[in-house]
């Protein structure tokens, strides 16, 4: 009976301390707010803002309408937890997606996408440039595929290093639980 009761209490040790490590293996930074917002209907608007949990930096920010024509932008700048971009040339009324990547506090890349619409321009407003501009020279941020992005506002993965180190944690409490479990039945003959 001595020997179930140990078990149980080495076993459930074990799963405290997995679900004790368990939550910052997966806590990366997310996007909380944006302007314009996801799915909103606004007039053009003269910049982009995006707002994370936690300090981001090396931002990069891509805007496109419906027939991919991208609307390039200035260079995108990190501020503490916002990243703000402006917009160059009116923006005809229509839809337009986001794309964004930037590098979390932690040190993981994390992107997303979202989308909003734009009516209200006026009337002449030209379709977006195509000549470059200085921007063009960075590499935009890459769209996310469906291997990496579950939601239209995905906000990163896990890091495969953190998991590796969870599993190590685990299985070492697992064989500290049988060691001891060993050593407290050996101890009782």
């Amino acid at each position: 009976m001595i020997r179930m009761a140990r078990l149980a209490a080495a076993m459930t040790l074990t799963v405290a301390l997995s679900a004790l490590f368990a939550a910052p293996a997966s806590a990366h930074d997310t996007l909380t707010g944006s302007s314009p917002k996801k799915d909103a209907t606004v007039e053009a608007p003269p910049e982009i803002e995006l707002t994370f949990s936690a300090p981001v930096r090396l931002p990069r920010v891509v805007v496109t309408d419906t027939a991919e024509k991208r609307f390039l932008t200035g260079a995108p700048e990190a501020v503490d937890n916002k990243v703000t971009v402006a917009l160059n040339g009116t923006m005809p009324n229509g839809e337009y997606t986001v794309a964004w990547r930037v590098v979390s506090s932690d040190g993981h890349p994390i992107q997303g996408t979202y989308k909003f619409t734009v009516e209200g321009a006026p009337a002449g407003s030209a379709a977006p440039s195509s000549a470059p501009s200085s921007a063009a020279a960075e590499p935009p941020a890459p769209a996310p595929t469906a291997t990496n992005a579950a939601s239209s506002e995905d906000s990163g993965g896990s890091s495969g290093w953190l998991w590796i180190g969870l599993i190590a944690l685990v299985i070492g409490a697992a064989a500290g639980a049988i060691a001891w479990l060993r050593r407290s039945t050996a101890s009782e003959n």
